[in-house]
């Protein structure tokens, strides 16, 4: 699997991701909570919110051509996508004028709670705080810390860390993701890491955040939990202020336990389950918000050093980032503040036994290199010699394709053994033949058709 492979399995943003629910749960989402309503409007394109603020106190049907005169004949493409992802959001639906003249209307359901959202009255949709002082209050520095070592902790079992304890729930979405391959029956085996997870560690973290929830979404009412009801409490979230506590007293049994797995993954911070407060982590205030505050980017400072002769120095001290590097590095010293190893052929030929592709081997180096690697041509790229060898060494493993089959062989003549080479091949059973030594080999879905083919010729002769 390619690293682009891995982004088209799953849309990438709020707005698409809603678009794909079934249009009953989208009726159901605008209708739960004011906070969901906000939420789109606020990933929706600068056009599409113009177009929804300009229309929210209008409740008849606008003529779609009045919309397309709102902008200029050069955005006319842009128009078109933002009616079309408007549809597909139920944010608004055509209707026809009283003439026949094709309108608009907006959600009568999505307006309202819009409002709600947007000037007050309802019911209250954000979070309440604490009345109360938390004598073991939480900066915001602390919370996100907390955050991120939560989060490493799953990278660090990724990669086949078992040191770090991470949670059932936790393991069961990286398996459903693809992400790794474990046996949990097998307590002192580490996980494999696939080639889909080594992309997913290419990511920065709101990105791998981003395909974690989506990916423990679709799991989450086998759960028993209501979808609805957790995604839009995530919605609420995502207005909260990092820092600040929150009571759990209006929340459901449903949410309070959805809550502990938002702990588990490092989402929230709370001190003891029983505690009637919780603190919301950057990365669950980053996740449905277009402005998003990077937390930590994999690639932000290289730290990799790579050398014509393969070898491969690595200034750094993170455990995480080291042991990305030893799945396809023989690592051969490490000392406080820097490790030195060796690209091999088995430690490359290793990694793609694991899954792990020549193409993402080069992205990773080429991404975490050091910018002096860089200097001539103002751009980070690893020596030409040792990318053309890894992608050499991949290419050993594809100079022969298996196939299974049967073997056909000790034709009395050559007449006999062309005639039903020739019948094999017609029906598209013929694998590989050798008319030299008169033998062949067939598909094992062929087999039975080509010996009963033979059976029929030898009774006729």
């Amino acid at each position: 699997m390619t690293g682009t492979n891995l982004l088209v399995s799953k849309p990438n943003n709020v707005c698409d991701y809603i678009a794909e629910l079934n249009p009953l749960t989208i009726d159901q989402l605008y209708r739960h909570s004011s906070a969901n309503c906000l939420a789109v409007l606020r990933e929706l394109p600068l056009l599409g919110k113009h177009y929804v603020l300009r229309l929210i106190f209008v409740e008849q049907t606008i003529p779609q051509a009045v919309i397309s005169s709102w902008v200029i004949p050069d955005s006319i493409k842009e128009h078109n996508e933002v009616t079309s992802k408007l549809k597909a959001l139920r944010v608004w639906s055509e209707s026809p004028m009283p003439g026949g003249l094709p309108g608009f209307v907006l959600n009568n359901v999505f307006r309202n709670n819009l409002k709600t959202a947007l000037l007050g009255g309802g019911d209250d949709w954000a979070l309440v705080q604490t009345n109360d002082s938390d004598k073991y209050a939480r900066d915001a520095a602390f919370v996100n810390k907390y955050a991120l070592d939560r989060w490493e902790c799953i990278l660090q079992f990724m990669v086949g860390n078992r040191a770090e304890q991470i949670s059932a729930d936790t393991i069961k979405t990286l398996m459903n993701a693809g992400y790794i391959d474990y046996d949990t029956n097998k307590q002192n085996v580490a996980p494999r890491i696939t080639a889909s997870g080594f992309q997913f560690l290419l990511m920065s973290t709101n990105a791998q955040v981003w395909y974690f929830i989506l990916h423990y979404l679709d799991t989450i009412e086998a759960k028993g939990f209501n979808f609805v009801e957790c995604l839009s409490f995530l919605f609420q979230l995502s207005f909260s202020t990092v820092g600040k506590d929150y009571s759990m007293d209006r929340l459901s049994d449903n949410i309070s336990g959805f809550l502990q797995n938002l702990r588990e993954f490092g989402f929230i911070y709370q001190r003891k389950r029983k505690d009637g407060r919780f603190y919301p982590t950057r990365l669950v205030v980053n996740l449905t918000s277009s402005f998003k505050d990077e937390m930590a980017n994999n690639s932000e400072d290289g730290y990799l050093v790579i050398e014509t002769n393969y070898r491969v120095y690595a200034y750094t001290e993170s455990p995480l980032q080291i042991a990305l590097l030893s799945l396809f590095v023989d690592l051969k010293y490490r000392f406080p503040k820097f490790c030195l190893g060796m690209l091999t052929r088995e430690s490359v030929r290793k990694a793609l036994r694991n899954g792990i592709t020549a193409d993402q081997m080069i992205n990773f180096l080429n991404i975490n290199s050091h910018p002096d690697m860089g200097k001539n041509n103002k751009k980070r790229q690893i020596p030409p010699t040792v990318t053309d060898q890894i992608k050499l060494w991949e290419l050993e493993r594809d100079r022969f394709t298996f196939k299974d089959g049967v073997l056909y062989s000790q034709f009395l003549s050559q007449n006999d053994f062309e005639l039903l080479r020739n019948y094999a091949s017609d029906c598209n059973h013929l694998i590989w033949d050798n008319p030299s030594k008169r033998v062949m080999v067939v598909t094992n879905n062929g087999h039975d058709d080509v010996r009963r083919f033979w059976k029929r010729h030898k009774k006729d002769h």
